[in-house]
């Protein structure tokens, strides 16, 4: 029982020792393993970085498909831009994600026309679970200086959470969208174990800080969550009236 008491004690002077240590030698608070891999920056040009999924280089659509019946793409290439063909319909990405971080370049006409959500109307559709218009939607329409639902505008979680502020570059200007995508988690019996997580940069601004979604979109109705593993990015081709919104430069990191 004494030789127990004493190993007792002696495990708990050593504890206490190295809890000292640990506040007044600074090399105990340094991690040292694993070493985080390397990866080479993009460049000031807008380059991706070394170990990204270049979705749209632009020169052709090989990365997508229409998101429909899974036929090649048929949006317009041209001048470097990909511009929403709006007879194609939604294209999708050809791989499947999980989690990400995806850089997103898109323009509305200098000469854009309407108002409210008829002006330059489309969407980026997170994760893709249908052919038509269903997964989580971040908004994109021109929203300079037109006015309309704030969970509406540019940089929204489309009719859930509008943006922190509103940093749209007028008509004719490249506008910048960077993700981090946090996609939710179901278990087996497709229950909901943890929901979605968007952060958004519009133009280098924050507008959604970690924000928690409360399911797909639904453009009618209530927001819900339909079980997936994984799903493609997708583009929406609007029907709004108004002059088709052109992309550029799009490449996604994808994030164990």
């Amino acid at each position: 029982m004494k030789r127990q008491s004493a190993m007792v004690l002696s495990i708990l002077a050593a504890s206490m020792q190295t809890a000292a240590w640990a506040q007044t030698d600074p090399k105990a608070t340094e991690q040292w393993e694993p070493v985080p891999r390397i990866v080479a920056a993009g460049s000031q040009d807008n380059k991706p970085p070394s170990d990204a999924v270049v979705l749209f280089n632009g020169r052709d659509l090989s990365q997508w498909e229409s998101s429909k019946d899974h036929s090649p793409a048929s949006w317009k290439v041209h001048d470097g831009v990909l511009t929403v063909n709006k007879a194609g319909g939604n294209i999708q990405t050809r791989q499947r994600f999980k989690n990400y971080q995806l850089h997103l370049e898109w323009q509305v006409p200098k000469d854009i026309q309407g108002e409210g959500q008829a002006r330059g109307n489309s969407g980026l559709f997170l994760a893709s679970t249908g052919p038509a218009d269903e997964g989580y939607e971040i908004q994109i329409l021109d929203s300079w200086k037109n006015k309309t639902y704030v969970n509406g505008q540019a940089a929204s979680v489309y009719k859930q959470t509008p943006p922190l502020v509103n940093a749209m570059r007028p008509p004719g200007e490249w506008q910048t969208y960077d993700v981090i995508w946090t996609a939710p988690v179901f278990a087996a019996d497709g229950t909901l174990k943890s929901t979605g997580y968007v952060t958004l940069f519009h133009n280098g601004v924050l507008m959604q800080n970690h924000t928690q979604l409360a399911g797909e979109t639904f453009y009618i109705g209530k927001p819900k969550y339909k079980p997936y593993v994984e799903a493609p990015i997708k583009l929406q081709a609007h029907g709004d009236p108004s002059q088709s919104v052109s992309f550029r430069n799009i490449w996604v990191r994808p994030l164990e």
